[in-house]
């Protein structure tokens, strides 16, 4: 029996002793790539990651490859790419240390509330947006109303004043009437509530957009170009009800049109993603701590 405990040592007589202080140092290296990664998602950072994926894939195909110039291009440009990043983030980046002093982490870690916030863009939300954009347009009241997909809006909802309230036609027809307080601006909507009202968009510096359009449909293209959002516009002018996605801009002829465009668009994005429920929490908890 010795002999035989003997030789099992020997096998494993290669792995490392883990003691109390090893477990204690895993675990906060994971709590922090953990906190890392939400960030990441919660940020604009979640595409320059993509990115610099795809770059280091670059770099690897380049070095099996051995394409001696383009690895010293990479080099040398990957010392100014550091800085760029900074640069460009730096408004995410004092978030992030604000939020680091101002939330509470345990709270924040081990949340497990689940509220409506939470439910999935459904079919009742469809139909009562393609209302609220057809009634509008018939007496040519101008409205911008975004839904988000993947990408969070938190930064674009600051911007405006919080709603929260459920998605209906009525609330989105009285939200835009002329002379009322929240009319001028966009609505965000998440899921199947409107989070928030007058907020401001990026406008597009596409120069291909109509010049017979507005201000309002050059910020629908402008927040389609810098997230995934899918984006309504009914025209003051016109009353005629478009959507922007991906910096494209689509004019709709009729209700069933818009209906299968949010139910391939919207619909379908948040089916595929509700099973990620604990990235949807910890969004949620992010947005709390902001305010």
């Amino acid at each position: 029996m010795a002999e035989i405990l003997a030789e099992i040592y020997s096998w494993i007589s290669f792995v490392p002793k883990i003691t109390f202080k090893n477990l204690i140092e895993i675990a906060i290296i994971a709590i922090l790539v953990y906190e890392m990664l939400i960030w990441i998602k919660n940020t604009r950072a979640w595409t320059l990651l993509k990115g610099i994926v795809f770059i280091l894939a670059f770099f690897l195909a380049a070095a099996i490859l051995e394409l001696d110039t383009i690895l010293w291009l990479l080099e040398k440009t990957s010392y100014i790419a550091v800085t760029a990043i900074i640069v460009i983030f730096q408004p995410e980046l004092r978030k992030a240390l604000e939020q680091i002093g101002s939330q509470n982490v345990l709270t924040t870690l081990f949340s497990t509330d689940d509220t409506k916030k939470n439910e999935d863009f459904s079919e009742k939300t469809i139909a009562e947006l393609v209302r609220a954009c057809f009634e509008m347009g018939k007496v040519k009241t101008g409205a911008l109303i975004v839904i988000e997909r993947g990408t969070p809006l938190g930064e674009i909802e600051r911007t405006g004043i919080e709603v929260d309230g459920i998605v209906t036609s009525q609330l989105l027809i009285n939200i835009f009437e002329h002379n009322t307080p929240l009319h001028d601006g966009a609505v965000v909507i998440r899921g199947n509530r409107v989070t928030a009202a007058t907020c401001y968009l990026p406008l597009s510096d596409n120069m291909d957009i109509s010049k017979a359009l507005g201000t309002r449909h050059r910020a629908a293209v402008g927040v389609s170009e810098a997230t995934d959002s899918v984006t309504l516009v009914v025209s003051e002018e016109t009353g005629r009800v478009s959507v922007a996605v991906s910096g494209r801009l689509k004019s709709v002829k009729d209700g069933d049109e818009l209906r299968d465009i949010l139910s391939v668009l919207v619909k379908r994005e948040t089916e595929n993603t509700g099973r990620f429920r604990i990235w949807k929490g910890r969004r949620r908890n992010e947005r709390k701590a902001d305010e």
